[in-house]
């Protein structure tokens, strides 16, 4: 490691003032940042956590909305999200050590291509909350690691609309926990949709054929029929591009018998 700055700031506001500075980063739970700059990778001169914000922290219903602060852990989500699929997401990210540090703005920040919360807010239709504007979760990925954030721009909260029903499945990476592939199948008053993370090069996206199957009949037996395209599946040790390929057929079936 170096030498760099550190500042915990108490409101959002103190938080914008000090990412104005040059080289500076926010820190959520740090779980991706952290080892990063241990390994060089990044060097940020300053690191402004948003842990001591409380205004970013906690998980509240109203009027058919979850709102869940930027800034909650994924362990709190687990225990509190009434939304029972992000709840058990939630649950089953990494190990109690990262549950008990990351958080849902940080990951969504991040948006690492076998991140869980990118399907749950995709397919969920949510939006996310910033310091300065709404995004709706159609517009917020733009491929792997990469997001419509702007410099200095913070998630202070995300708003998921409650579904009528919906589940998460997830064929995970056995050392990491991370998805290899996951599907997140939501069936709400606009119709089904069906995200997909873990297994494209271009990052979590919707399976538009699967949901204009299931829009037609809510049962696995819709995607009977169906065929993924392996074209642009991420191939790798752990996987090869047709095997991600079927996964998200197979997932998404496990996931609409499940919801």
């Amino acid at each position: 490691m170096y030498d760099f700055d550190f500042e915990k700031p108490s409101t959002v506001a103190d938080a914008v003032a000090a990412l104005a500075s040059e080289d500076a980063q926010a820190l959520g739970g740090g779980q991706t940042l952290i080892p990063t700059m241990k390994q060089g990778l990044a060097s940020p001169a300053k690191l402004v956590s948003l842990k001591g914000i409380a205004e970013m922290v906690g998980v509240s219903e109203s009027g058919g909305v979850v709102t869940i602060g930027g800034a909650t852990t994924h362990a709190q989500v687990a225990a509190e999200c009434p939304i029972g699929a992000v709840a058990a997401l939630a649950g089953n990210i990494g190990d109690p050590a990262v549950r008990n540090r990351g958080t849902i703005g940080g990951s969504l920040a991040n948006n690492d291509p076998s991140s869980d919360y990118p399907a749950a807010v995709l397919a969920l239709g949510a939006t996310i909350v910033t310091n300065s504007r709404e995004i709706a979760a159609d517009d917020f990925f733009d491929g792997m690691f990469t997001t419509t954030l702007e410099e200095g721009e913070i998630i202070t909260a995300v708003k998921i609309p409650v579904p009528d029903a919906a589940c998460y499945e997830k064929f995970e990476q056995s050392a990491s926990r991370f998805a290899l592939t996951g599907v997140f199948v939501a069936k709400t008053d606009g119709g089904v949709r069906v995200a997909v993370t873990g297994a494209s090069e271009e990052g979590v996206h919707r399976w538009s054929a699967g949901e204009e199957a299931l829009n037609g009949n809510f049962s696995a037996d819709a995607l009977s029929g169906l065929s993924v395209p392996s074209d642009g599946m991420i191939s790798d040790l752990h996987g090869s591009e047709d095997y991600r390929a079927n996964l998200v057929k197979v997932l998404t079936g496990r996931a609409v018998s499940g919801c």
